[in-house]
């Protein structure tokens, strides 16, 4: 996969995405909107991504009671952060602006994710 061109797709599909980033086996692939700085370090990220990749282990557990989980969203003072499979094990991570609709967001997200993820 190109996790290059899948951030920029993301990144470019809505003005108020502040960052996107894949976190697969371990490697992160990520873009930042130019003019916007990061809340977090990027060892932060990486620490928030693989935390992130085991919620997801957990959500999995319940699939055939309750269906595959498609994203989790969490709301902060100062974003949204928007997780959601692709491939195998890879996790996208993207965050917005407060000021948004968010659902018209996750679907544009799930429209690219759908292009690159059999999940």
């Amino acid at each position: 996969m190109d996790f290059d061109k899948i951030c920029d797709e993301i990144l470019n599909c809505d003005s108020q995405i502040r960052y996107v980033g894949i976190y697969d086996y371990g490697e992160l692939y990520d873009k930042m909107r130019t003019g916007v700085s990061s809340y977090l370090s990027r060892e932060e990220t990486e620490i928030s991504l693989s935390q992130a990749i085991y919620r997801w282990s957990t959500r999995k557990k319940t699939i055939t009671k309750i269906g595959k989980p498609i994203f989790a969203m969490a709301k902060y003072e100062k974003l949204y952060r928007l997780t959601i499979p692709i491939g195998g094990a890879g996790l996208i991570l993207v965050t917005t602006e407060l000021n948004v609709n968010v659902n018209e967001i996750v679907d544009k997200i799930l429209e690219i994710q759908s292009k690159y993820s059999e999940n």
